[in-house]
């Protein structure tokens, strides 16, 4: 699939399945988010796949909007040191993610980390050094189907020189 492809037919899938993601692919995915563009090149990031069933039970029951997380065969969340553009860093890696993820033929869906209450629950369930912020988790897996739900118009959102 070619990058424009990609772009234009990603899309969240929040219906996975639970059949193993080759240790392979995951590896690779990561290696995709790890290029990410990061302010001042200071690549904050870590990745944490976590691909233990019972794990991703305890994820899903702390994140609010995350139920999901369950079902999928991995949840790859995504920490950053705590340095000025970690936001920015972070959501970068995480859109490589997406959209590694999907180039593979894979389903993901984008779940909330930063600023949310059980983001310091998810830390420490994971073990991560308090240096360290969570900013978002991907769960992945084959599709068990896969929406389209239509986008707004490129009419709607683009203009040139002023609003």
């Amino acid at each position: 699939m070619d990058a424009i492809q990609c772009l234009k037919t990603r899309r969240s899938v929040r219906s996975l399945k639970s059949d193993p993601v080759d240790r392979d692919i995951i590896k690779d995915i990561v290696d995709c988010a790890r290029l990410a563009a990061s302010a001042i090149n200071i690549q904050p990031c870590q990745f944490i796949a976590v691909t233990d069933p019972d794990i991703r039970k305890q994820i899903a029951a702390i994140a609010d909007h995350g139920k999901f997380i369950a079902d999928s065969a991995c949840c790859i969340a995504v920490f950053c040191e705590k340095v000025k553009y970690y936001l920015e860093d972070g959501a970068a890696a995480t859109q490589n993610i997406l959209l590694a993820a999907h180039a593979h033929g894979l389903g993901a869906c984008w779940v909330a980390g930063d600023k949310k209450e059980y983001a310091v629950d998810i830390s420490k369930l994971l073990g991560v050094p308090d240096a360290y912020t969570l900013v978002s988790m991907v769960a992945i897996g084959k599709p068990d189907k896969r929406l389209s739900p239509d986008k707004k118009d490129i009419s709607e959102v683009l203009h040139f020189d002023r609003f």
